[in-house]
């Protein structure tokens, strides 16, 4: 039998177990073991606190709801084996995730094929969504925007010129720094060095081009597990230029890591700190009674993205008098949910971005998360080019 007939019937036995079963599953996908567990376990718990709350209503609608969390472990080829073992889940009409965005856009390209939605609260890379797929949607800014609010930040108000600008080497670590970089140049600053490095626990080679270098600001596009540990062999160093970074650097555990030397480091988040949501007090207190913690990035805006998923599938429960309905058709409805989020207004525009969009810079006054919210702007996502 030819490869396209097995895809095809693959396809129509997926439709018609879906159309016979009373059970629908929402997944989450996002690292819950590994040294970025902590934002990870945060997705994983909004997402459950939207679904659990959601039961009752499909209940009654005539469905079971079930919440079906995976972990990436932060992994590319993870996150693609997960994806393809849960595309062939009938039950599964849609995923909240990932965190990050090197692994979620190998992952969507296993979603499109059986136009299994993805709504992600965290992946900020341009071409997550730039590829123009139906399947995939985000309640979170963009890289190409994020990089330029800290770099406007840094040479504008904090008024630094000469730059050190790093990154993990991962789509997102590559993508924010050289956005930070460009805008950076543009607005006169002088980028000293730009560096790519997948080291954890050894910066002493960059250490000493730092020292050779004089600059006066440090910036890291990655995540906290690493930037911890070099802002603090940074700090033992005696380098005491300015340290920032992005919404990698949003989590709890950088503290845990870095100690007292992450007091003055400043970071731009899309995600905004709880208190900085009015709408979003009664899900903190319904967060820390249920898990006993406190919720961290994109917590909430997991939170948003269950709920949209969760709106587009009821609007077609109740459409289509209590009929489950297809994959195609919850991509398809999720693209126009208009939802008032704990986050604030959500909207998707053609490509799948939120048409508009927060930006937060952090500065942490003191070694305790999740610091001081310094300005906050609302941007609306670029064109398509």
């Amino acid at each position: 039998m030819k490869k396209s007939a097995i895809v095809a019937l693959g396809v129509l036995a997926l439709g018609v177990a879906s159309a016979q079963s009373n059970v629908i599953k929402i997944a989450s996908v996002s690292p819950l073991s590994g040294p970025q567990s902590g934002l990870g376990e945060s997705i994983k718990l909004g997402a459950q606190l939207a679904i659990e709350e959601a039961v009752p209503r499909f209940k009654a609608l005539g469905f079971d709801l079930q919440f079906a969390p995976q972990d990436d472990q932060a992994t590319p080829d993870v996150g693609v084996a997960v994806a393809r073992r849960i595309v062939n889940d009938p039950d599964l009409l849609g995923v909240v995730g990932h965190l990050n965005s090197g692994v979620a856009i190998p992952s969507s390209e296993v979603y499109k094929d059986t136009n299994l939605v993805m709504v992600s609260p965290a992946n900020t890379n341009p071409r997550v969504t730039d590829r123009g797929y139906l399947s995939v949607d985000r309640v979170c800014g963009r890289d190409d925007v994020q990089g330029p609010v800290g770099a406007d930040y840094a040479v504008k108000v904090l008024k630094k010129k000469n730059l050190f600008v790093m990154n993990d080497k991962t789509a997102y670590g590559q993508g924010l720094a050289q956005a930070f970089a460009d805008k950076a140049k543009e607005l006169g600053a002088n980028v000293v060095s730009f560096v790519g490095t997948e080291e954890a626990s050894n910066f002493q080679p960059l250490i000493l081009q730092m020292r050779a270098q004089k600059p006066d600001l440090v910036y890291y596009g990655g995540i906290y597990d690493k930037a911890g540990v070099l802002l603090k062999q940074m700090r033992q160093a005696g380098i005491s230029a300015t340290f920032m970074g992005g919404d990698g650097l949003d989590g709890s555990d950088l503290v845990k890591i870095a100690g007292n030397a992450v007091i003055g480091t400043l970071f731009t988040t899309t995600s905004g700190p709880i208190d900085t949501l009015p709408k979003a007090a009664a899900f903190a207190k319904n967060y820390k009674a249920k898990f006993g913690k406190d919720s961290e990035a994109y917590g909430a805006y997991a939170y948003d993205s269950a709920n949209v998923i969760l709106t587009a599938i009821e609007g077609l429960l109740k459409a289509n008098g209590g009929k489950k309905p297809t994959r195609e058709e919850v991509a398809k409805a999720v693209r126009q949910v208009k939802l008032d989020g704990i986050t604030g207004h959500i909207e998707f525009d053609n490509k799948g971005d939120r048409k508009l969009s927060d930006y937060y810079i952090i500065y942490m006054k003191t070694a305790s998360y999740p610091g001081v919210v310094q300005r906050v702007i609302q941007f609306a996502p670029p064109q398509s080019k």
